[in-house]
């Protein structure tokens, strides 16, 4: 992402290619000289690779979008863990991860973001996830064995919200705030489990077309819900504008990394898994 491309002229035009990529999976490769986003200095899915070489049992990653990233940290992983299964609620995503998973010997289980984990407690010995929607503690809690790991990243308080609030205007406290990474600590305590490490960082991003900020959009739907070119296209008119005399649109990301482990069980567990 460090290369810009020719792009349309025309507003209509970057506003009609932007709703008309495909927003299935979490491949991000559309955006390859239209929008950068600084990554986080502990590599997520190189330090999931490194778990999986390890881990003494099964593994279950949440939500896992396309499949795309379970898929290369089960490439770069030195060993296979017994059994890695996967959840994807999204329909489209399902048959995605499916298929794409099921070269690296994974099998994937559709269920709703909001339903209990489909598994009986104490089935895994770690449990993944990148960006989830919210983490479902006590059903992280209640599928880890005694000893279990959870390693995930997700996305932190303020992430994206100047691209939000360019739309939305102004957003209350409660929603700004809402994935603060103190705040999962208190949750993920509230569930029985114990935090290991949680680190969090802010990251730069820049969006270089409006078509880049339109795919956006609809690929991250929670960002601004029920966004459509339709009903926010004075808004984008503005930030086409913007990007126009000033070259880009910068927000910043909000990313942390969790690490918590179920009490119980060999101590050991928490740094194999």
């Amino acid at each position: 992402m460090t290369q810009r491309r020719p792009r349309p002229r025309t507003l209509d035009e970057l506003l009609a290619e932007g709703a008309s990529v495909p927003t299935e999976g979490w491949d991000f490769s559309w955006f390859e000289g239209r929008a950068t986003e600084a990554r986080p200095s502990w590599g997520y899915a190189t330090t999931v690779a490194g778990r999986l070489g390890a881990v003494d049992g099964p593994v279950l990653d949440v939500q896992t979008g396309g499949g795309e990233v379970l898929a290369f940290a089960l490439s770069r992983a030195s060993g296979r863990p017994p059994l890695v299964v996967a959840t994807e609620g999204w329909p489209p995503n399902v048959s995605k991860a499916a298929a794409l998973l099921r070269t690296r010997g994974a099998t994937v289980v559709a269920s709703a973001e909001d339903a209990p984990l489909p598994f009986t407690d104490g089935s895994f010995a770690l449990v993944t996830s990148r960006h989830p929607v919210r983490p479902h503690w006590r059903e992280i809690a209640r599928v880890l064995r005694p000893g279990g790991t959870y390693l995930a990243q997700h996305v932190g308080p303020d992430s994206a919200y100047e691209v939000v609030e360019h739309f939305l205007g102004p957003q209350p406290a409660e929603r700004r705030h809402a994935r603060h990474p103190d705040r999962e600590r208190k949750d993920a305590e509230a569930a029985g489990l114990e935090i290991v490490e949680l680190r969090a960082e802010r990251l730069r991003m820049e969006f270089f077309d409006i078509a880049a900020v339109v795919h956006f959009l609809r690929k991250v739907i929670w960002m601004v819900p029920g966004f459509t070119v339709e009903a926010y296209r004075p808004r984008l008119r503005e930030l086409h504008e913007r990007i126009e005399a000033e070259g880009s649109f910068v927000a910043h990301s909000s990313r942390h990394l969790v690490q918590a482990r179920r009490p119980g069980g060999p101590r050991g567990h928490a740094q194999r898994a």
